[in-house]
């Protein structure tokens, strides 16, 4: 059930200080290294989560874990595992509840079944452990398995959620009750926003935001001979002259309007390096708000047809605009058994599309199973996108909001909670009031896109507000000053 994870170097301290504009935060990071590690005193960190390919979290360990590897600090990751369907569906349940979505009823089957797979493996993991390592244990999947072994073992356990929602429901409540027993048991918690943090754990939770490897390869800047490469080895454009690097081992596949996915270079080009590009790419996930981003597409291409006034221009932008929705292949995502329903019904939505609709969206999957190519397909799509949209309904933090803001790419976003801790609005992108409403997308898209102007001031300040707040060495800094904490002697703070 548990797997060892294995973390490929990368680039070290020494590339990125080699960047002008990284080499700040990283001589800070060196710094605090210095002061705070001798505080650990070689203990082992350990990383915990439900899965080691998709999703923000799985993306950041992999960069953290090597980066606190070369200051010094010995860490480990494990993945939780069960081949019982129903745990990740309970698992999946909280998340929707702690988002404000589903059905609030939680039995003592659910818990039941959530205790089991966590301790078959606590008990695998307790053989890779000694009482003195800091359990770090990232959502609500494994957080059974961190209270059990430290009663068990004593060890020092920080808990890091990084979902939320900034009120309380009754879905809310449900699910912060059920975590409650588990939860209250850690030393430490850690959340994206103070908006997230529920009643029990204040004063013993701290907010630390996401950030992003700005030299990953879904992050690295790409020269147009590598672009081109990327999205001609990817299938996501034809090729027209030879290119250097040879096709990837699987091409990203393109929802056909007779209702199959098919290699995308098999079908009518997108248009990506020509016409504007309007693009979201997140997990398919309700709560990312892919339908009503692709209504109020579908809206905007009506007020062009319908519209008078608009200039030569611009008539022609709307005329030619296409929309990207894309997200990973379903199949490889083991810790989210809704993506798959939530894929089949964009495309039932689209198949019901005019003709002329069709032709101007493309429903993509990025294929997982080498997730060097994944990233450069996600990398190359934002960098050929005239804006990238994250519609969430609902968002703990939204990291493909933050990689598109370093790539200078205005955003269009919403006021869920954590897309807000990132972008100002009207300064580093937009803000949509209702992620829900297909009239006001419609509506932002089109200023936006008439904007070039305001999209290019926006490009450049998303850039700095990321430079500033959301990379990888600032992030890791504050985990440092959290660690040394919780190694510390003080006893775990009481309950307030």
């Amino acid at each position: 059930m548990i797997k060892i994870v294995d973390v490929d170097e990368g680039f070290m301290l020494d590339d990125y200080e080699s960047i002008a504009m990284l080499a700040a935060a990283v001589r800070e990071l060196r710094v605090e290294a210095a002061v705070l590690l001798p505080q650990l005193r070689k203990r082992k960190v350990w990383m915990i989560n439900s899965t080691a390919q998709g999703g923000g979290v799985a993306e950041m360990l992999p960069k953290m874990i090597s980066l606190l590897r070369e200051i010094g600090l010995p860490v480990g990751w494990a993945v939780i595992g069960s081949d019982r369907s129903r745990f990740f569906a309970v698992t999946k349940q909280l998340h929707n509840l702690i988002h404000g979505s589903g059905d609030p009823r939680l039995s003592a089957a659910d818990r039941e079944v959530y205790e089991a797979v966590n301790r078959e493996n606590a008990d695998e993991l307790a053989a890779h452990l000694s009482p003195d390592d800091i359990l770090v244990v990232h959502d609500p999947q494994p957080l059974a398995l961190g209270a059990m072994l430290k009663r068990e073992m004593g060890l020092r356990t920080v808990w890091r959620c990084h979902i939320g929602l900034d009120e309380h429901t009754p879905q809310t409540r449900a699910a912060w009750s059920f975590l409650r027993p588990y939860a209250e048991t850690y030393d430490h918690a850690v959340f994206s926003a103070p908006e997230y943090i529920p009643d029990y754990l204040t004063g013993r939770s701290k907010v630390i935001h996401p950030a992003i490897d700005p030299c990953s390869h879904k992050n690295r800047t790409l020269s147009p001979h590598k672009l081109v490469g990327i999205l001609c080895n990817s299938g996501l454009k034809q090729e027209s002259q030879p290119v250097l690097t040879q096709p990837f081992d699987e091409p990203a596949q393109r929802f056909d309007p007779s209702g199959e996915f098919r290699p995308a270079s098999g079908m009518e080009q997108i248009g990506l390096l020509y016409r504007p590009v309007v693009t979201q790419i997140s997990r398919w996930d309700r709560l990312k708000g892919y339908r009503p981003l692709l209504d109020g597409f579908v809206r905007l291409k009506q007020r062009f047809e319908d519209g008078n006034g608009y200039d030569p221009r611009h008539r022609h932008r709307l005329e030619i605009v296409r929309l990207v929705l894309a997200g990973p292949d379903p199949a490889w995502i083991e810790d989210d058994p809704e993506g798959r329903e939530v894929l089949e019904e964009l495309c039932a939505a689209y198949r019901k599309l005019p003709d002329r609709y069709q032709a101007d969206v493309a429903l993509l999957t990025l294929p997982m199973d080498s997730r060097k190519e994944n990233a450069l397909m996600v990398n190359a799509l934002q960098r050929c996108s005239t804006v990238v949209v994250q519609n969430s309904i609902r968002e703990g933090f939204g990291l493909t909001a933050t990689e598109a803001m370093w790539k200078q790419v205005p955003v269009m976003g919403t006021h869920a909670c954590g897309i807000r801790q990132q972008i100002r609005d009207g300064v580093d992108g937009v803000l949509i009031e209702d992620a829900e409403d297909a009239d006001e997308i419609a509506e932002r898209l089109d200023i936006l896109l008439a904007d070039v102007v305001g999209r290019d001031r926006m490009g450049r300040s998303g850039q700095r507000r990321v430079q500033e707040r959301f990379l990888v060495f600032i992030q890791l800094c504050n985990w440092l000053r959290l660690l040394a904490e919780c190694a510390g002697p003080q006893p775990r703070l009481p309950l307030e």
